[in-house]
Protein backbone atom coordinates (compact mmCIF):
# COMPACT_ATOMS: atom_id res chain seq x y z
CA UNK A 1 0.00 0.00 0.00
CA UNK A 2 3.03 2.27 0.47
CA UNK A 3 3.51 2.64 -3.31
CA UNK A 4 -0.12 3.77 -3.65
CA UNK A 5 0.38 6.53 -1.10
CA UNK A 6 3.54 7.64 -2.87
CA UNK A 7 1.73 7.71 -6.21
CA UNK A 8 -1.12 9.74 -4.76
CA UNK A 9 1.32 12.25 -3.27
CA UNK A 10 3.00 12.63 -6.66
CA UNK A 11 -0.35 13.09 -8.38
CA UNK A 12 -1.40 15.76 -5.90
CA UNK A 13 1.94 17.54 -6.27
CA UNK A 14 1.89 17.67 -10.07
CA UNK A 15 -1.82 17.66 -10.96
CA UNK A 16 -3.78 18.62 -7.85
CA UNK A 17 -5.78 15.37 -8.08
CA UNK A 18 -5.63 12.10 -6.19
CA UNK A 19 -7.04 8.59 -6.62
CA UNK A 20 -9.68 7.34 -4.20
CA UNK A 21 -11.32 3.95 -3.98
CA UNK A 22 -14.79 3.91 -5.58
CA UNK A 23 -17.59 3.68 -3.05
CA UNK A 24 -15.60 5.17 -0.20
CA UNK A 25 -18.11 7.40 1.55
CA UNK A 26 -17.06 10.65 3.17
CA UNK A 27 -17.77 10.77 6.90
CA UNK A 28 -20.93 12.75 7.75
CA UNK A 29 -20.26 16.32 8.82
CA UNK A 30 -21.84 17.34 12.13
CA UNK A 31 -24.24 20.26 11.98
CA UNK A 32 -22.62 23.12 13.91
CA UNK A 33 -24.56 24.75 16.73
CA UNK A 34 -25.91 28.17 15.78
CA UNK A 35 -25.38 30.48 18.73
CA UNK A 36 -24.92 34.16 19.61
CA UNK A 37 -21.40 35.57 19.96
CA UNK A 38 -19.74 34.48 23.18
CA UNK A 39 -18.29 37.97 23.69
CA UNK A 40 -20.15 40.53 21.55
CA UNK A 41 -17.75 43.33 22.46
CA UNK A 42 -14.82 41.54 20.83
CA UNK A 43 -16.55 39.09 18.47
CA UNK A 44 -18.52 41.73 16.53
CA UNK A 45 -17.32 44.87 14.79
CA UNK A 46 -20.72 45.97 13.48
CA UNK A 47 -23.00 48.10 15.62
CA UNK A 48 -26.75 47.55 15.20
CA UNK A 49 -26.83 46.45 11.54
CA UNK A 50 -30.12 46.87 9.69
CA UNK A 51 -31.67 44.04 7.68
CA UNK A 52 -34.42 44.79 5.20
CA UNK A 53 -36.41 41.55 4.89
CA UNK A 54 -38.77 41.37 1.94
CA UNK A 55 -39.88 39.06 -0.86
CA UNK A 56 -38.41 39.42 -4.32
CA UNK A 57 -39.88 42.22 -6.48
CA UNK A 58 -41.32 44.05 -3.50
CA UNK A 59 -39.56 47.39 -3.89
CA UNK A 60 -36.52 46.58 -1.77
CA UNK A 61 -34.05 48.05 -4.28
CA UNK A 62 -35.99 51.31 -4.27
CA UNK A 63 -36.06 51.40 -0.48
CA UNK A 64 -32.38 50.62 -0.12
CA UNK A 65 -31.52 53.41 -2.58
CA UNK A 66 -33.63 55.78 -0.49
CA UNK A 67 -31.97 54.64 2.74
CA UNK A 68 -28.51 54.86 1.19
CA UNK A 69 -29.17 58.55 0.51
CA UNK A 70 -29.23 59.12 4.28
CA UNK A 71 -25.95 60.44 5.66
CA UNK A 72 -25.81 57.72 8.36
CA UNK A 73 -26.90 54.68 6.35
CA UNK A 74 -24.91 52.63 3.86
CA UNK A 75 -27.13 50.30 1.84
CA UNK A 76 -25.01 48.54 -0.80
CA UNK A 77 -26.16 46.04 -3.41
CA UNK A 78 -27.32 42.56 -2.33
CA UNK A 79 -24.41 41.03 -0.43
CA UNK A 80 -25.45 37.38 0.13
CA UNK A 81 -23.08 37.03 3.07
CA UNK A 82 -25.04 34.07 4.43
CA UNK A 83 -23.68 32.08 1.47
CA UNK A 84 -20.09 32.62 2.61
CA UNK A 85 -18.84 29.43 4.21
CA UNK A 86 -15.89 28.33 6.35
CA UNK A 87 -14.57 24.77 6.30
CA UNK A 88 -12.01 22.75 8.23
CA UNK A 89 -9.57 21.02 5.89
CA UNK A 90 -8.24 18.84 8.68
CA UNK A 91 -9.46 17.51 11.98
CA UNK A 92 -6.55 19.32 13.64
CA UNK A 93 -7.89 22.65 12.38
CA UNK A 94 -11.31 21.86 13.85
CA UNK A 95 -9.69 20.80 17.13
CA UNK A 96 -7.58 23.96 17.29
CA UNK A 97 -10.59 26.20 16.72
CA UNK A 98 -12.65 24.26 19.26
CA UNK A 99 -9.90 24.93 21.81
CA UNK A 100 -10.45 28.64 21.15
CA UNK A 101 -14.20 28.19 21.61
CA UNK A 102 -15.16 28.40 17.91
CA UNK A 103 -17.22 25.99 15.86
CA UNK A 104 -17.78 26.29 12.11
CA UNK A 105 -20.84 28.53 12.48
CA UNK A 106 -18.99 30.86 14.87
CA UNK A 107 -16.21 31.33 12.34
CA UNK A 108 -18.72 31.99 9.56
CA UNK A 109 -20.36 34.64 11.72
CA UNK A 110 -16.97 36.27 12.28
CA UNK A 111 -16.42 36.28 8.51
CA UNK A 112 -19.86 37.75 7.77
CA UNK A 113 -19.38 40.48 10.35
CA UNK A 114 -15.93 41.33 9.02
CA UNK A 115 -17.12 41.58 5.41
CA UNK A 116 -20.01 43.88 6.30
CA UNK A 117 -17.88 45.95 8.65
CA UNK A 118 -15.23 46.51 5.98
CA UNK A 119 -17.90 47.68 3.55
CA UNK A 120 -19.34 50.04 6.17
CA UNK A 121 -15.96 51.52 7.12
CA UNK A 122 -15.16 52.20 3.48
CA UNK A 123 -18.45 54.09 3.14
CA UNK A 124 -17.68 56.41 6.05
CA UNK A 125 -21.18 55.98 7.46
CA UNK A 126 -22.53 54.72 10.80
CA UNK A 127 -24.85 51.80 10.02
CA UNK A 128 -25.05 49.21 7.27
CA UNK A 129 -28.28 48.05 5.63
CA UNK A 130 -28.44 44.64 3.93
CA UNK A 131 -31.50 43.98 1.81
CA UNK A 132 -30.73 40.58 0.24
CA UNK A 133 -34.19 38.92 -0.19
CA UNK A 134 -32.84 35.43 0.54
CA UNK A 135 -31.90 36.61 4.04
CA UNK A 136 -35.52 35.92 4.97
CA UNK A 137 -34.76 32.20 4.75
CA UNK A 138 -31.97 32.60 7.33
CA UNK A 139 -33.57 35.10 9.71
CA UNK A 140 -32.90 32.92 12.77
CA UNK A 141 -29.22 32.68 12.02
CA UNK A 142 -28.92 36.38 11.24
CA UNK A 143 -30.62 37.24 14.53
CA UNK A 144 -28.23 34.88 16.35
CA UNK A 145 -25.19 36.32 14.61
CA UNK A 146 -26.11 39.93 15.44
CA UNK A 147 -28.24 40.10 18.62
CA UNK A 148 -28.47 43.89 18.23
CA UNK A 149 -29.68 43.78 14.60
CA UNK A 150 -32.70 45.90 13.59
CA UNK A 151 -35.26 44.50 11.13
CA UNK A 152 -37.45 46.34 8.64
CA UNK A 153 -40.07 44.21 6.88
CA UNK A 154 -41.20 45.42 3.47
CA UNK A 155 -44.50 44.04 2.15
CA UNK A 156 -46.27 44.40 -1.19
CA UNK A 157 -49.50 43.00 -2.60
CA UNK A 158 -48.68 39.33 -3.26
CA UNK A 159 -50.30 39.35 -6.71
CA UNK A 160 -48.22 42.39 -7.70
CA UNK A 161 -45.08 40.63 -6.49
CA UNK A 162 -45.91 37.55 -8.55
CA UNK A 163 -46.70 39.58 -11.67
CA UNK A 164 -43.45 41.53 -11.38
CA UNK A 165 -41.47 38.31 -10.77
CA UNK A 166 -42.88 36.83 -13.97
CA UNK A 167 -42.22 40.02 -15.96
CA UNK A 168 -38.61 40.06 -14.77
CA UNK A 169 -37.88 36.78 -16.62
CA UNK A 170 -40.91 35.68 -18.67
CA UNK A 171 -38.82 33.10 -20.52
CA UNK A 172 -37.74 31.44 -17.27
CA UNK A 173 -41.04 31.10 -15.40
CA UNK A 174 -44.74 31.10 -16.26
CA UNK A 175 -47.13 33.33 -14.28
CA UNK A 176 -48.16 30.29 -12.25
CA UNK A 177 -44.56 29.31 -11.54
CA UNK A 178 -43.71 32.89 -10.63
CA UNK A 179 -46.56 33.01 -8.12
CA UNK A 180 -45.46 29.79 -6.40
CA UNK A 181 -41.80 30.74 -6.39
CA UNK A 182 -42.48 34.22 -5.00
CA UNK A 183 -44.76 32.69 -2.38
CA UNK A 184 -41.74 30.91 -0.88
CA UNK A 185 -40.20 34.30 -0.12
CA UNK A 186 -43.47 35.68 1.22
CA UNK A 187 -43.83 32.77 3.64
CA UNK A 188 -40.25 33.21 4.81
CA UNK A 189 -40.79 36.92 5.43
CA UNK A 190 -44.00 36.17 7.32
CA UNK A 191 -42.19 33.65 9.52
CA UNK A 192 -39.56 36.28 10.29
CA UNK A 193 -42.22 38.91 11.04
CA UNK A 194 -43.87 36.52 13.47
CA UNK A 195 -40.62 35.74 15.28
CA UNK A 196 -38.65 39.00 15.32
CA UNK A 197 -39.33 42.54 16.54
CA UNK A 198 -39.16 45.15 13.84
CA UNK A 199 -40.96 47.71 11.70
CA UNK A 200 -43.34 46.72 8.88
CA UNK A 201 -43.78 49.06 5.92
CA UNK A 202 -45.63 48.62 2.63
CA UNK A 203 -44.41 49.33 -0.87
CA UNK A 204 -47.75 50.87 -1.86
CA UNK A 205 -47.55 53.35 1.02
CA UNK A 206 -43.89 54.10 0.26
CA UNK A 207 -44.82 54.96 -3.33
CA UNK A 208 -47.85 57.02 -2.34
CA UNK A 209 -46.32 58.94 0.59
CA UNK A 210 -42.55 58.40 0.71
CA UNK A 211 -41.96 61.13 3.26
CA UNK A 212 -44.35 59.57 5.79
CA UNK A 213 -42.86 56.09 5.41
CA UNK A 214 -39.24 57.22 5.48
CA UNK A 215 -39.92 59.30 8.59
CA UNK A 216 -41.31 56.17 10.25
CA UNK A 217 -38.17 54.24 9.32
CA UNK A 218 -35.88 56.98 10.59
CA UNK A 219 -37.82 57.12 13.88
CA UNK A 220 -37.48 53.36 14.21
CA UNK A 221 -33.71 53.56 13.60
CA UNK A 222 -33.27 56.54 15.91
CA UNK A 223 -32.13 58.87 13.12
CA UNK A 224 -33.11 62.34 12.02
CA UNK A 225 -35.10 62.34 8.78
CA UNK A 226 -33.34 63.87 5.76
CA UNK A 227 -35.21 65.35 2.81
CA UNK A 228 -32.51 64.17 0.42
CA UNK A 229 -33.72 60.60 0.88
CA UNK A 230 -36.67 61.31 -1.42
CA UNK A 231 -34.49 62.37 -4.34
CA UNK A 232 -31.91 59.65 -3.93
CA UNK A 233 -30.24 60.30 -7.28
CA UNK A 234 -28.22 57.97 -9.45
CA UNK A 235 -26.06 56.08 -7.01
CA UNK A 236 -23.12 53.78 -7.55
CA UNK A 237 -24.79 51.20 -5.27
CA UNK A 238 -27.21 50.36 -8.08
CA UNK A 239 -25.24 47.45 -9.53
CA UNK A 240 -26.71 45.61 -12.50
CA UNK A 241 -27.38 41.96 -11.68
CA UNK A 242 -27.51 42.55 -7.91
CA UNK A 243 -31.06 43.82 -7.53
CA UNK A 244 -33.67 45.60 -9.60
CA UNK A 245 -32.28 47.63 -12.51
CA UNK A 246 -35.39 49.05 -14.12
CA UNK A 247 -35.71 52.62 -15.36
CA UNK A 248 -38.08 53.42 -12.49
CA UNK A 249 -35.28 52.69 -10.02
CA UNK A 250 -32.65 54.45 -12.09
CA UNK A 251 -34.77 57.59 -12.35
CA UNK A 252 -33.47 58.72 -8.95
CA UNK A 253 -36.91 59.56 -7.53
CA UNK A 254 -39.85 57.62 -6.14
CA UNK A 255 -42.35 56.63 -8.84
CA UNK A 256 -46.03 55.66 -8.40
CA UNK A 257 -46.79 51.99 -7.83
CA UNK A 258 -48.81 49.96 -10.31
CA UNK A 259 -52.55 49.75 -9.77
CA UNK A 260 -53.51 47.10 -7.24
CA UNK A 261 -55.08 43.94 -8.70
CA UNK A 262 -58.74 43.24 -8.08
CA UNK A 263 -59.78 40.26 -5.98
CA UNK A 264 -60.59 38.15 -9.05
CA UNK A 265 -57.09 38.78 -10.44
CA UNK A 266 -55.40 37.20 -7.43
CA UNK A 267 -54.23 33.59 -7.99
CA UNK A 268 -55.82 31.16 -5.56
CA UNK A 269 -52.40 30.15 -4.22
CA UNK A 270 -51.77 33.73 -3.09
CA UNK A 271 -55.13 34.48 -1.47
CA UNK A 272 -54.22 33.19 2.02
CA UNK A 273 -51.13 35.42 2.09
CA UNK A 274 -53.17 38.36 0.79
CA UNK A 275 -55.50 37.90 3.75
CA UNK A 276 -52.63 37.55 6.21
CA UNK A 277 -51.09 40.80 4.98
CA UNK A 278 -54.42 42.63 4.86
CA UNK A 279 -54.81 42.96 1.11
CA UNK A 280 -57.95 40.79 1.03
CA UNK A 281 -60.71 40.47 3.59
Amino acid sequence: MNWQRKMNKALVRFTGFQIERVGKAAPPQPVPEIRPPADPATDRLLDSPVFLLSPVRSGSTLLRAILNAHSALHAPHELHVRRLRVQFDTSLAAKAMAALGHNQADLEHLLWDRVLHRELVRSGKRFIVDKTPANAFAYQRIAACWPDARFVFLLRHPASIAASWHEASPDRRTPEEAALDALRYMKAVQRARSALPGLTVRYEELSADPEKVTREICDFLGLEWEAGMLAYGKQSVLEKGLGDWRDKIRSGAVQPARELPSADQVPDALKPMCRTWGYLT
